[in-house]
């Protein structure tokens, strides 16, 4: 092993340990930062790329393997979903895949295959406008998932631990907490970088060369590209695609990942303070003026060299508890804050459950109530929320009184109903007779006796304060 190999891996460790062993594992080695001060390509990280694509030369062998082809079809079937363009489905795939998985690995092997057009599909996103997702179809998804399980082994252990999006045994809780942990050691000023369209912008020649840095199989290289340039299906027709990784297909986080790898390689040299979630980024410095300054290099660095763009609109330089970072806001002190998009989204979503005119019982509103409180708490209940808890969970109830109220139409069944659940019989005809709005009759005396606590325990209601506070023992 040559001197500079030796320098070069004795960098690699954070503890200053040189990792010289003729056994070595590349891919369990930390990629040295990409580039050096002066901005040109790292010496160091290219001998280790040099070293990587000389163990890679035969990648396509394990991907096509048969175990991890059915280890794949396993996971696409766990998913499910729906079928892309050709209409068959995860079952139907099962069942082919069964008699045909040599015909698929001999495809794969010779070049042969061909993926086929994704089809598009356009959701809402909770901020506004509208999301393109591509839906492969099953055979794509399987193959697809063949390759993201053996390139994840070479990746992802070289990631930043600052990472956190579409990676194995990582999570947006983690995220929250490495953030709070820099927030408490005083950088309280965020660097918030909005990456617009980030998904559909990710340029394809600048990706392939970074996959082609660390992988020698050109066979492997050329499916990935196979699998960028197929079409997306859009209003009956198929259109080409430049740039971009459609959201939907099992490879494209982890492709997303590599293309981000970068900027956290650039992030770590200059040593700065940040925290990414797939292209969710925050950069924490401890003065504002400096912020600026980064923010505008960054920036340059982003749509310069990574070809990418940066929403201005959205970017900028903000306090942490200004900021919404994967629906929570960041307190002083390193504690976590629901942010109030996230309670006005959950508001919208109580609003939809609990619509007046639905025509459904109160019974299936309910169980539609519980399953999305539940959710919802599961996510958010680090932050430190008990007091606004308690009046989101009055107003829920009330929502709910409101709803069941309104089923009884007429004064006389409004009567009968509040005196079945034990209001006396005076204040029922007083309430019933008032010619208040629905909306006021909820909150009236009668109501709040009718639909009490014990009403909504009995009906099997999910309490988000009593759930909290059961959950919310370990918070950040």
């Amino acid at each position: 092993m040559t001197r500079d190999k030796e320098q070069t891996r004795g960098q690699m460790n954070p503890a200053g340990q040189e990792e010289c062993s003729n056994n070595v594992d590349l891919f369990a080695l930390e990629i040295p930062v990409w580039y050096e001060k002066s901005g040109k390509v790292s010496a160091g990280w290219l001998s280790l790329c040099k070293e990587e694509r000389n163990q890679t030369t035969k990648l396509l062998e394990e991907i096509v393997s048969t175990a991890n082809l059915f280890k794949a079809y396993r996971k696409v079937k766990s998913k499910w979903g729906s079928g892309g363009i050709d209409g068959q489905n995860v079952k139907e795939f099962g069942t082919w895949l069964n008699h045909n998985y040599q015909t698929l690995q001999a495809d794969i092997q010779q070049g042969n295959y061909q993926p086929q057009a994704v089809k598009g599909v356009e959701i809402s996103k909770s901020k506004g406008g509208t999301r393109l997702l591509g839906i492969p179809t099953v055979r794509d998804r399987v193959v697809q998932q063949a390759i993201l399980q053996v390139l994840q082994k070479q990746y992802d252990p070289k990631f930043s631990p600052n990472s956190f999006g579409f990676r194995p045994r990582r999570s947006a809780h983690q995220a929250l907490s490495k953030a709070c942990q820099i927030v408490s050691q005083g950088k309280t000023t965020v660097i918030d970088i909005d990456l617009e369209k980030f998904f559909d912008q990710v340029n394809h020649q600048r990706l392939m060369w970074l996959l082609s840095t660390r992988i020698g199989d050109k066979r492997v290289l050329n499916l990935i590209t196979k699998t960028l340039k197929s079409g997306i299906l859009i209003g009956g027709l198929i259109e080409q695609r430049t740039k971009g990784t459609p959201q939907g297909s099992p490879l494209s986080p982890l492709l997303s990942n590599i293309v981000l790898d970068e900027l956290d390689q650039e992030l770590t040299r200059r040593g700065l303070s940040f925290v990414r979630y797939a292209d969710d980024l925050q950069i924490f410095v401890k003065e504002r003026r400096n912020a600026e300054r980064i923010k505008v290099s960054l920036t340059k660095f982003i749509e310069t060299r990574m070809r990418l763009k940066v929403n201005q609109t959205k970017s900028g330089v903000r306090n942490c508890w200004e900021v919404n970072f994967l629906g929570h806001s960041l307190l002083k002190g390193g504690k976590l804050g629901l942010s109030k998009q996230s309670e006005e989204r959950l508001k919208d979503k109580i609003r939809q459950i609990t619509r007046r005119n639905r025509g459904v019982n109160v019974e299936q509103v309910l169980k539609e109530l519980n399953t999305k409180l539940q959710g919802w708490l599961n996510y958010f209940h680090l932050a430190q929320m008990q007091k606004k808890l308690k009046q989101i969970e009055s107003w829920i109830r009330r929502k709910v009184r409101c709803f069941r109220l309104k089923q009884c139409k007429r004064v006389i069944g409004i009567v009968r109903f509040l005196m079945k659940l034990g209001v006396e019989i005076t204040l029922a005809w007083r309430t019933a007779l008032s010619g208040k709005s629905w909306w006021r009759l909820s909150n009236s005396p009668a109501l709040n006796m009718a639909l009490n606590f014990k009403w909504f325990s009995e009906h099997g209601y999910y309490s988000l304060v009593d759930n909290y506070q059961r959950l919310h023992r370990n918070p950040i």
